[in-house]
């Protein structure tokens, strides 16, 4: 991805405190603003056309999806809510999967989502989150997922591109990913692609994961965009199903621009299953009983994704850093303001 935006701000300036003010005049900022516009539009607009429903959800919660144990790439962040340990959400597709037990076609929810980590370019610490959960398998959610993004991309096309296309150095890219097929490929097929590159993909005790480089060199020999699916199992959470040789998890991400834009997977239907996946990722039972009890109660076939709101912005803007597409920034131990 070539870095041509033009006016970056100077997120780390001796006087950060006054960032708030030095944006107000940069372009890129007021084009944020419409570019969040068009997003929370655009996503009420392509649910309802499926009847898919908006949930309302708390920012706190008692069940991460993300737990400590195999298959997690990020850290909860734990509060105190007057002297009861709790969560700041950094999903709440949990709450999605229940939604789905009362909305026969589905429900979403655009919010926001912490994670631990340190932000870098490509990560923030608090982000938006446009998640959905809706009746299907791994197949379905794809295509509904590879449907949502190109909606949207197709917005930023017909009503954004006066002001979009200066800051993104042209709107070529958007209209390349438009015009073509996105690639499916599965994660043994990437390794054979990429010769097992040891700087595109890392083993933990017989399980990999790919890395950023190795995501771009997808994206350059395959893209502009990339379905990557069936992952190793335990390098994912727990919540992700398996297929019928239960080595492979029914799960996918797009890797599109800065790299992973949208995750999504088929969850278990059978709380036996449920519970079979807690074992193998070592995250206790008691810490999601609530979790299994709902799909012993009321098993349901589903299958959801998240996109990462800043990730698809930095891909449209062809922006090289996440970190300047907040309006208001804020970081894990800093004093923001305002």
């Amino acid at each position: 991805m070539t870095a041509v935006a033009k006016s970056v701000p100077l997120r780390r300036a001796a006087d950060a405190g006054q960032r708030y003010l030095a944006i107000l005049d940069q372009p890129l900022y007021s084009c944020l603003v419409e570019l969040q516009d068009l997003v929370n539009y655009e996503t009420a607009q392509f649910w309802r056309r499926r009847r898919v429903r908006a949930l309302h959800l708390p920012v706190t919660t008692s069940s991460v999806s993300s737990p400590m144990g195999l298959g997690s790439d990020s850290l909860p962040v734990m509060i105190d809510m007057f002297g009861i340990p709790t969560y700041l959400a950094d999903s709440m597709q949990f709450m999605l999967e229940y939604g789905c037990r009362l909305a026969e076609d589905g429900c979403y929810y655009l919010m926001p989502s912490f994670r631990g980590e340190q932000a870098d370019g490509t990560h923030l610490s608090q982000f938006f989150h446009s998640e959905a959960e809706i009746p299907g398998d791994l197949d379905t959610v794809i295509a509904v997922a590879d449907d949502y993004i190109r909606h949207l991309a197709r917005a930023v096309l017909e009503q954004l591109s006066p002001k979009v296309g200066p800051l993104a150095g042209g709107i070529a890219h958007i209209e390349s990913f438009l015009d073509s097929t996105t690639t499916r490929m599965t994660f043994d097929d990437a390794v054979h692609a990429l010769d097992g590159d040891s700087t595109c993909f890392q083993t933990h005790d017989g399980w990999r994961t790919i890395t950023r480089a190795g995501e771009q060199k997808l994206i350059q020999q395959y893209g502009p965009g990339v379905w990557l699916d069936h992952y190793d199992q335990l390098s994912v959470p727990f919540y992700q199903a398996v297929d019928a040789s239960g080595e492979k998890a029914l799960n996918a991400d797009l890797l599109l621009g800065p790299g992973e834009v949208i995750g999504c997977g088929e969850r278990h239907t059978l709380a036996e299953d449920v519970r079979a996946a807690l074992r193998g990722h070592g995250v206790p039972e008691c810490d999601y009983q609530w979790y299994v009890d709902m799909k012993e109660h009321r098993p349901l076939h589903t299958s959801g994704f998240g996109m990462g709101v800043e990730r698809f912005l930095m891909w449209v803007l062809r922006h090289p850093d996440i970190r300047d597409l907040q309006l208001v920034e804020r970081y894990n131990g800093e004093i923001s303001i305002p």
